[in-house]
């Protein structure tokens, strides 16, 4: 079957492929438009399989709130130059939405949910076949309930908070509230809840490394073993105070922690508020980007 130059633009318009590779299906499958589309998604497994192992540390966070139910996800790609794109960030908010929907039970599972009969996959694939980067859905989380969402820096993180409460979550007082607990928990980045949420082993950990670090310090080698224990204790309070969100000092006045500004607030507000937890997703966060040496690469074009 013959084909014009106006089918490979066809083709391409659908798939936003390139040119040449809409031609060369177009070839593969005499001229036949939804043989030449299916082609071209097939030996984007391939390509996508060989491209999964490259590094992709950039990307977007997508955080949203509807019906009730809250998501975060996250979407990695290789260059700032795609993740900031239109076409991955419309994906990214696509995903996000499908995890609310179907409420998937973890990340293989999401892969596999549909929507409008394309699998998540597929449509990874399908961005893919555009713009030949590796690209990962890498996380999600999902609460149900009274919860507040928060993106930072256009995607570069995204907060989710829930809370416990017996108020409306769509009122403005109660939103405003939930909005500067997720901005402090963006700013500030606390590793847990309370107190009771510090795995012990955590604790016994960083008492181990003062107790070392006083035992180096001439000042304190000498001091008997009672005072260097409450010296501990006191530094591991600073430590709940540093890395606990509900005893961390709020930003957004001094005088109070994130517990007590939340508790303020239901006593203002005549309703029972507490934070039940929460999640923060920093872009790319774990994971060791490529260093590129230009000058090595300059110097091996040269040979």
């Amino acid at each position: 079957m013959a084909f014009t130059a106006k089918d490979v633009q066809a083709l391409r318009e659908k798939t936003g492929c390139g040119m040449m590779d809409c031609k060369k299906a177009l070839v593969e499958c005499d001229g036949n438009m939804d043989a030449a589309a299916d082609y071209l998604r097939e030996k984007g497994l391939a390509s996508q399989a060989k491209k999964a192992s490259r590094i992709a540390a950039e990307g977007a966070v997508c955080a949203l709130y509807e019906n009730g139910v809250g998501v975060v996800v996250e979407l990695n790609a290789e260059t700032d130059f795609v993740a900031g794109g239109d076409d991955f960030k419309a994906l990214t908010e696509r995903v996000a939405r499908v995890a609310a929907a179907q409420n998937p039970a973890d990340l293989d599972a999401l892969l596999k949910c549909t929507d409008n009969g394309q699998t998540v996959e597929e449509m990874v694939q399908e961005l893919f076949l555009k713009v030949r980067e590796n690209i990962q859905v890498r996380r999600f989380a999902r609460f149900e309930g009274a919860v507040t969402t928060y993106v930072h820096a256009g995607g570069k993180i995204g907060v989710m908070v829930k809370f416990d409460t017996d108020m409306d979550a769509t009122n403005e007082e109660f939103v405003a509230m939930g909005k500067s607990v997720a901005m402090q928990i963006a700013a500030m980045n606390p590793s847990y809840l309370d107190e009771a949420s510090v795995p012990a082993e955590v604790i016994a950990k960083e008492k181990e490394i003062l107790i070392a670090q006083m035992k180096e310090d001439p000042k304190m080698a000498n001091k008997p073993d009672m005072v260097l224990g409450k010296i501990v204790e006191g530094k591991i309070g600073k430590y709940y105070k540093e890395n606990c969100l509900v005893e961390q000092q709020f930003v957004m006045d001094g005088d109070v922690t994130v517990g007590k500004y939340v508790e303020n607030t239901a006593k203002a507000l005549g309703a029972n508020i507490k934070i039940a937890d929460f999640v923060r997703f920093e872009r790319g966060e774990g994971i060791e980007k490529r260093q590129d040496n230009f000058a090595e690469e300059v110097a091996s074009m040269v040979k």
